[in-house]
């Protein structure tokens, strides 16, 4: 009888820790980044990490970067790897990545448009769809106005507005971090690519604190990151210590499933901010806990230095 409540006991246990698991997704903007595909010898540094750590991820795509740079042919190629890939989600970012508060509806849609037609030939050839729109600089309007009128538009084409809980600004770390290999400064290079990696661990914890106390459980919480050198070089450690801290890397559409993201959009400003913020229901709250949050003060100094000389 011992014996038999000893097992039970051990099965509710696991039961239990299989309902306490942390979930995260990958997602990933700007793609494809033809510059550093051109650079590295028609090599894609990001998605070869990615397939050998045989884990989900979600892109989304800036059609306009097929024709910036390089053999239109090669990038096209590598446009449909990233789509072909097994393992991937693929989503629209617009064509160009203009910013829809500046810009207004009726160019924004266009750009959207434009943006699908590259994507959804090579997508249906793989037996993909696209059912994701993730804004550039996750702009989403200037005001309640700008806001209804394209969630509008994008629930009219069937396209899902995909969020994000946790950034790190990994573009300006990849800013620094290519300027420091660009000057032959390796271990500061490396050393930054460390403190990328250690920044967006105290983030991420940031809001799993967030999550639990707001919403008293922990949330699948929404990676952003880009199509970037650092990312090339230090996402498998970035997934390595996400693995540490108990996370299981999950697709996309499988975090979506957490009810925490049918929750009403409070927030009407066209700034790029958290989810966790959007969903709070005043700005003194927002407020409150963006003043909590890690800072990236001695990033911004070193990305200003670097944009300026």
């Amino acid at each position: 009888m011992n014996k038999i409540i000893g097992v039970l006991i051990l099965i509710l246990l696991g039961f239990g820790a299989v309902g306490q698991q942390k979930t995260i997704s990958i997602t990933i903007d700007d793609i494809p980044n033809t510059s550093k595909f051109q650079i590295d010898g028609n090599r894609a540094e990001l998605l070869d990490r990615l397939d050998s750590m045989n884990i989900p991820f979600a892109i989304f795509i800036n059609e306009n970067k097929v024709y910036q740079k390089g053999s239109l042919e090669h990038n096209k190629d590598l446009l449909a790897r990233w789509i072909a890939h097994e393992k991937s989600t693929v989503g629209n970012h617009s064509f160009s990545h203009f910013r829809y508060s500046e810009v207004g509806f009726e160019r924004f849609i266009e750009d959207v448009q434009k943006g699908l037609e590259l994507t959804d030939s090579i997508s249906s050839h793989y037996g993909k769809s696209i059912n994701f729109f993730r804004f550039p600089f996750n702009d989403l309007g200037k005001d309640s106005v700008q806001q209804v009128q394209i969630r509008k538009y994008l629930k009219d084409q069937a396209f899902e507005i995909a969020p994000f809980t946790v950034e790190s600004s990994d573009w300006m770390f990849d800013t620094v971090y290519k300027y420091y290999l660009e000057k032959g400064e390796y271990e500061k290079a490396e050393e930054l690519g460390d403190q990328y990696v250690a920044k967006t661990m105290e983030l991420l914890l940031f809001f799993e604190r967030l999550g639990n106390e707001i919403y008293d459980r922990s949330i699948s919480q929404i990676y952003l990151c880009h199509d970037n050198s650092i990312n090339a070089d230090f996402l498998p450690k970035l997934v390595q210590e996400l693995g540490k801290e108990g996370y299981e890397i999950v697709g996309f559409e499988e975090t979506l499933k957490d009810p925490v993201y049918n929750q009403e959009d409070n927030y009407y400003q066209k700034w790029g901010i958290s989810w966790f913020y959007r969903w709070m229901k005043t700005q003194k709250e927002r407020v409150e806990w963006m003043k909590q949050e890690p800072e990236l003060t001695e990033l911004q100094k070193l990305y200003d230095q670097v944009v300026g000389n």
